[in-house]
């Protein structure tokens, strides 16, 4: 469920507005009627890693380490 709230409230009352985000509810903020933005809950990134995981997918060339040219980073 989305509710529409218009910017100046949205202002005045930003804190029971993310503790309404918090909840789960999705806010929309309007001006002059139209929405501009939408409030809605942070979910972090559950996904775990997981090392090795792209073992043989990635191959580095045999320059890699290798030093760069002189004057690559003075704006030549």
């Amino acid at each position: 469920m989305s509710d529409q709230i218009n910017i100046y409230d949205a202002k005045t009352q930003l804190s029971k507005l993310v503790d309404r985000a918090e909840s789960g509810e999705e806010i929309i903020i309007a001006r002059g009627g139209r929405p501009a933005a939408k409030l809605v809950p942070f979910r972090a990134h559950s996904v775990k890693r997981k090392p090795g995981r792209m073992r043989g997918h990635i191959r580095l060339g045999r320059g890699f380490d290798a030093p760069l040219p002189p004057g690559m980073f003075e704006g030549d």
